[in-house]
């Protein structure tokens, strides 16, 4: 193989570069201070220290501090055997600590607020008279309604006088509802005819 001048050059550089690469790789693997340490080795990066811990029943525990990340199935056994003495609280539900209640003490001097508002009114009647209805094969029902001297006539669903809406048509009444008051009356049949 034929090296030219000009790729000499490079080629010299190159290999310069992958040596101090290479020294600089080796450098860093070998000897940096936090280099990986598998668990089975003991270094000193995994002692223990042994502190003396309150536990929930106030009596000294000895826990230990490990820098080892490999599981412990001793120490994994004894949480285990850890029953919750809790103090009777449900923690897994959200409750108000409620305090005991205290009797009111009322003196005769004291008057109680005001009386309470009296109710709504009732809502006033319906005034329209049923005096009649249509019937002819193929068309619904309608029925003639009178309101002082104007007439109506409406089938199932229509509101007359902007006002009551025609819920349903009966053989001898016709049940009303006042839209604006949401008040439900039956009409009765009357033979009266208007005027």
């Amino acid at each position: 193989m034929h090296i030219g001048s000009e790729n000499r050059n490079k080629v010299i550089w190159a290999s310069v570069l992958g040596g101090l690469a290479a020294i600089l790789i080796a450098y860093q693997l070998f000897s940096s201070p936090g280099a990986p340490v598998t668990a089975a080795q003991p270094t000193a990066t995994t002692t223990t220290k042994a502190k003396q811990r309150l536990g929930r029943n106030g009596k000294e525990r000895l826990t230990q501090e490990r820098l080892d990340p490999t599981l412990d199935l001793r120490l994994l056994a004894e949480t285990e055997q850890t029953k919750y003495t809790g103090s009777g609280r449900n923690i897994f539900v959200a409750q108000v600590d409620i305090p005991k209640p205290i009797a009111p003490v009322i003196t005769p001097d004291v008057q109680m607020g005001p009386p309470p508002p009296p109710p709504p009114p009732p809502p006033p009647p319906i005034n329209l008279k049923f005096f009649g209805f249509a019937n002819k094969p193929g068309e619904p029902k309608k029925v003639f309604l009178s309101q002082g001297e104007d007439v109506f006539i409406a089938v199932e669903g229509d509101i007359v006088d902007r006002r009551y809406k025609v819920v349903h048509i009966g053989p001898t009444s016709v049940e009303v509802e006042d839209v604006l008051y949401n008040n439900k009356q039956s009409i009765p049949l009357t033979q009266n005819s208007p005027g």
